[in-house]
C-alpha cells in the first residue's frame, strides 16, 4: 500500500497545534535573512512550499511583501494559518496541493521550502518537485531550501527522512541551480530536542 502523504500531514495537524510539531518557529529568522538578502523587491512574487502553519508568511507582510502564495498538502495546516492572519489572509494566495503534483500556472521570483524536501526520500518524488520547481520559477529566481543537515535527524513525524549538506542538495538540484551560500541552524524543538537544519540559498541560471 502506498504512503498517502497527504493523510499523513491532515493526521498530524489533528493530533497537534502548530506550536506543537517540532519543526515550529517562533521567529524564522534565517528564512527572513535569506530572503532579503537575494535582494528581491516587495513586489516579487514569492511561494512558500510546505508553509502550512508557519508563521514566515506573517512575517513577510509584516516587512512589506505584497504577492505572496503558500503551499501545503494539509488544508488543516492553511486554515491554522488563515486564521491566525485574520482579515490579512485574503492578502495570500492559499495553495492546498503535494509539491510532487503541483502544476503552477503563475510564475514566482523566489521559492522557499523550509523541512519538505527532505522527507521526499523517493527519487522520483525528488525528480517530480525539482522539475515542477524549475516550470515555476522565472529565470534568475531565488531558490531557498532548508532540510536536514547531514548530521540531523533520521527521522521526523515518524517519517525517513533524507539529510543534505549544500553540494549534496546541488546535484539535486541539477545544474539549472547554482549555489550561492548556506547557512547552518540548530533548531530546539518545542519540546527541547535540537534538530541539526541547513539552508540552502541557489539562483536558477538556466532553463
Amino acid at each position: 500500500m502506498s504512503f498517502d502523504r497527504k493523510s499523513h500531514w491532515e493526521n498530524v495537524y489533528t493530533e497537534k497545534t502548530p506550536s506543537e510539531v517540532s519543526w515550529y518557529q517562533l521567529e524564522p529568522a534565517v528564512s527572513l535573512e535569506l530572503i532579503v538578502s537575494t535582494g528581491i523587491s516587495r513586489a516579487g512574487k514569492i511561494i512558500d512550499v510546505g508553509g502550512g502553519a508557519s508563521v514566515l508568511v506573517d512575517k513577510l507582510l509584516d516587512q512589506g511583501f505584497q504577492d505572496l502564495t503558500v503551499l501545503d498538502v494539509s488544508s488543516k495546516a492553511l486554515d491554522y494559518a488563515k486564521e491566525r492572519l485574520g482579515n490579512r489572509a485574503g492578502a495570500v494566495k492559499w495553495i492546498e496541493a503535494d509539491i510532487t503534483k503541483f502544476e503552477s500556472s503563475k510564475k514566482y521570483d523566489l521559492w522557499h521550502d523550509r523541512a519538505v524536501f527532505h522527507f521526499l526520500t523517493d527519487e522520483d518524488d525528488r525528480k517530480k518537485y525539482v522539475q515542477n520547481m524549475n516550470k515555476a520559477l522565472n529565470p534568475g529566481g531565488h531558490v531557498i531550501i532548508a532540510a536536514f543537515s547531514i548530521d540531523g535527524p533520521l527521522k521526523c513525524s515518524g517519517l525517513d527522512v533524507e539529510r543534505y549538506s549544500p553540494e549534496k542538495m546541488n546535484n539535486e538540484l541539477g545544474n539549472s541551480f547554482e549555489l550561492v551560500k548556506s547557512e547552518d541552524e540548530g533548531h530546539m524543538t518545542p519540546g527541547g530536542k535540537e534538530q541539526k537544519f541547513t539552508y540552502s540559498y541557489f539562483r536558477k541560471v538556466a532553463a
